[in-house]
C-alpha cells in the first residue's frame, strides 16, 4: 500500500494536541495541573440557552439532515446581532452563513479562494489556523509582525508593493489572539482602502468581539464605508456566549465571496444539528444582559492575574477585549523552556508565545478560564516558583 502522506500534510504538529498528552500523564500520577493554556470557557450559557437546547432534542422530528445553509431564523439571529451590536444591515439570505464555528469556516474560506503560489498575509504572532489553512492550499504565507510600540496592529507601509501585487487574502483578528489588542476605525479604513486598490480578499475574525471591559466597544470590520465590497467577517458563539463546544459560527460579508464558500463547503458537510441552530438563534436574539454580569467576572480574573504579574516584574499588558492575558516572560528566557518549567515545577499550564508565530517569542499567553480561586492559587504558584529560579 501506498501509504505516504499528500505533500500538504507537511504541517506543523498543533500544540494543544501535544500538549494534552502530557497533561494526561500529570494527571494519571495525581497531580493537580491549573490551566490557563487554552481558550475554552470554564462558564456555562445562559440557563435560557440551555432550556431551548432541551426543549429542542426532546422533540421526534428534530434528528434529521438540515439545509446546509442552515434555518432561517438562525441566520436572521446572525443579521439581528450585527445590527443590534455594530450597527451593520445583512441579507439572512446572501450575506450569512452559518458554520460549524469559525474555526472551520477559517480553513474553508482558504481552501475556496488560494491557489499554490497565491499570497496569504497573516499577521504574527496571531491564530494558527490563518496560515494553516494557507499551507493546506499550497499558498505562500507571507507574515505581517505585530508589534508592542504599534498596538498589535500590522505597519501596511512595510509591506512592499510586490507582495500586495500578489496578494489573495488577508487575515485579521481584533479583539486580537493572543495580544488581546483592540483596533480603531481608522486602522480598520486604511485596510479596506488597501484592499480595494490591490483588489485582495480581507477576511477579519471577530470572535472576541463581545468580551470587553471598561466600556470599550470593539469594531466589526463591516462598520467601514463600503468594506462589504472586499470583505468578510468571521463570528463565532463559542467565546461571546460561552457555547465553545457547540461550534456554532458564521461568515457574513460579501455575497459574491459567500457563494464560492459555499460551493465547497456543502461538500464538505451535511449541516448542524437543528436543536443547536435553535438554541442558538435564541441566544442571539434573546436578552443580552447576562453576558454584562459574565465580562465582570472576566474582569475580576483579569485584574488579579495582572496585579500578581506586575508584582513578579513582569509588565503584563491590561487587556480591555477578550479572555487572554499577553505576557513578556522574564529576562533570561525563551517561552518554551518558561511555559515548560512553570508547567512541570508550579503545576500551571501556560501557552508560549511561540506557538502563534515567531512574533511571539519572548511572550507567553494565559487564558482567563478558570474560577478566581484556581486563578489566585495559579498565581500564587507562578510567584513561589518565580522567587526560587
Amino acid at each position: 500500500m501506498k501509504l505516504n502522506p499528500a505533500r500538504r500534510m507537511n504541517l506543523p504538529s498543533n500544540f494543544f494536541a501535544s500538549l494534552h498528552l502530557r497533561l494526561e500523564e500529570y494527571c494519571s500520577e495525581g497531580r493537580d495541573i491549573i490551566r490557563l493554556d487554552e481558550g475554552s470557557p470554564d462558564l456555562p450559557p445562559a440557563p435560557h440557552i440551555i432550556e431551548a437546547l432541551k426543549s429542542s432534542v426532546s422533540l421526534p422530528d428534530v434528528h434529521g439532515y438540515q439545509s446546509h445553509r442552515g434555518t432561517h431564523a438562525l441566520r436572521a439571529a446572525w443579521s439581528e446581532m450585527y445590527l443590534r451590536e455594530f450597527g451593520v444591515e445583512l441579507s439572512p439570505d446572501s450575506e450569512v452563513y452559518p458554520l460549524l464555528g469559525s474555526k472551520e469556516g477559517i480553513i474553508t474560506l482558504t481552501l475556496s479562494f488560494v491557489d499554490p503560489g497565491d499570497i496569504v498575509l497573516v499577521p504574527n504572532p496571531g491564530y494558527m489556523s490563518y496560515e494553516r489553512g494557507a499551507l493546506i492550499a499550497g499558498g505562500a504565507v507571507y507574515s505581517m509582525d505585530l508589534k508592542s510600540e504599534d498596538n498589535y496592529l500590522p505597519d501596511l507601509n512595510v509591506i512592499q508593493e510586490d507582495i500586495l501585487c500578489k496578494t489573495k487574502l488577508m487575515w485579521l483578528n481584533y479583539p486580537n489572539n493572543p495580544t488581546a489588542s483592540v483596533a480603531n476605525r481608522s486602522f480598520f479604513s486604511q485596510v479596506v482602502s488597501l484592499a480595494q486598490e490591490y483588489n485582495f480578499l480581507l477576511c477579519h475574525d471577530a470572535a472576541y468581539a463581545q468580551i470587553t471591559f471598561e466600556n470599550t466597544k470593539p469594531l466589526s470590520l463591516l462598520e467601514i464605508p463600503d468594506a462589504k465590497q472586499v470583505s468578510v467577517e468571521f463570528n463565532s458563539l463559542s467565546k461571546s456566549h460561552n457555547m465553545a463546544g457547540w461550534r456554532c459560527g458564521a461568515v457574513v460579508g460579501n455575497s459574491e465571496v459567500l457563494k464560492n464558500f459555499i460551493k465547497l463547503k456543502t461538500n464538505v458537510d451535511s449541516g448542524h444539528f437543528l436543536p443547536i441552530m435553535e438554541a442558538s438563534t435564541v441566544a442571539l436574539t434573546s436578552d443580552q444582559h447576562w453576558l454584562l454580569e459574565r465580562n465582570e467576572i472576566y474582569r475580576q480574573r483579569r485584574d488579579i492575574v495582572v496585579t500578581a504579574l506586575h508584582e513578579m516584574g513582569l509588565q503584563a499588558r491590561i487587556p480591555v477585549a477578550s479572555i487572554y492575558v499577553w505576557s513578556p516572560v522574564p529576562s533570561g528566557w525563551n517561552c518554551l523552556d518558561f511555559a515548560s518549567s512553570v508547567l512541570d515545577k508550579a503545576g500551571v499550564s501556560l501557552t508560549p508565545g511561540i506557538v502563534f508565530g515567531l512574533g511571539g517569542e519572548g511572550y507567553f499567553r494565559l487564558s482567563l478560564t478558570k474560577d478566581l480561586e484556581r486563578i489566585k492559587l495559579a498565581m500564587d504558584r507562578l510567584k513561589i516558583w518565580m522567587q526560587n529560579i
